[in-house]
């Protein structure tokens, strides 16, 4: 057990990268909260981990579902740590795909869900975004994030909406110097996602998830990094506070929901 038990949310913990995290955090002692995106993916995490303290549902394709989902976080208090594990991915579709919001679907799950999450709930203590080592193919153009003008490229989208994931710690770190905000590139791990050729364990792609959320090391003790196994690093453009700031201005307009100024919980 550790000394200090610390309640940690992860989403997109059904399967994959994000239950294996669940699995470690639990196993660590910890009080682990799940998410599904239904509830029969609910009833096979929390078969998963018997251990989790709780599992919520919430398809983070919809907005209301979001915010609902968030209601329901913040009803029960504040999490020391978010692991905004929960992402898809459409790298050889043919054409976009609208949600019920007419919003490009890789954009408002892998994007805006993780941060209306943030904005709605209590401020937890540390965030880790996921990203990956293709954020390097991304667009930081935010003109068009719904693919409405220019031609649609699954795997070009996959990618911005890393960069993006990755920008959004970068811009929630500066925003709210007390909380411990980083994005992590867990590799190309074998998931239903990156498939049974991956070279990367899920066990240990979690392994640095599980670290940022609780670890007093400190390495661990840090804001506004992007931690990776892989030669790639994001250019200095990516911390510019005039792209972070829009960033944040274009995500609170899509979702009506605006990050606090307050520098402090």
């Amino acid at each position: 057990m550790v000394d200090v038990v610390t309640d940690v949310l992860v989403t997109g913990s059904a399967d994959g990268i994000g239950l294996q995290t669940a699995l470690r955090l639990a196993a660590d002692g910890h009080r682990v909260v799940l998410h599904a995106r239904d509830e029969e993916r609910a009833a096979a995490a929390k078969a998963a981990v018997p251990a989790a303290a709780g599992v919520v549902v919430g398809d983070l394709a919809s907005l209301g579902e979001t915010r609902s989902l968030a209601a329901t976080l913040a009803s029960s208090g504040r999490f020391d740590a978010v692991v905004h594990n929960a992402g898809i991915a459409r790298l050889d579709s043919s054409e976009r795909a609208l949600t019920e919001d007419g919003l490009e679907l890789t954009f408002q799950v892998n994007v805006l869900a993780p941060y209306l999450l943030t904005a709605l709930m209590p401020r937890p203590g540390r965030l880790v975004f996921i990203s990956s080592a293709l954020a390097a193919d991304g667009v930081a153009d935010l003109g068009d994030v719904n693919y409405a003008t220019r031609p649609w490229n699954g795997f070009e989208a996959y990618s911005t909406s890393k960069l993006h994931c990755l920008l959004l710690a970068f811009a929630v770190a500066r925003r709210w110097p007390d909380t411990l905000s980083n994005a992590v590139d867990p590799g190309w791990v074998r998931t239903r996602m990156g498939g049974p050729d991956a070279p990367t364990d899920p066990a240990e792609a979690a392994r640095t998830l599980a670290w940022l959320a609780t670890s007093d090391a400190p390495d661990a003790l840090v804001s506004g990094r992007y931690f990776t196994k892989r030669d790639w690093r994001p250019a200095a453009s990516s911390r510019d506070p005039v792209l972070l700031d829009e960033l944040l201005a274009l995500c609170a307009d899509l979702t009506g929901a605006r990050l606090s100024d307050d520098p402090t919980p």
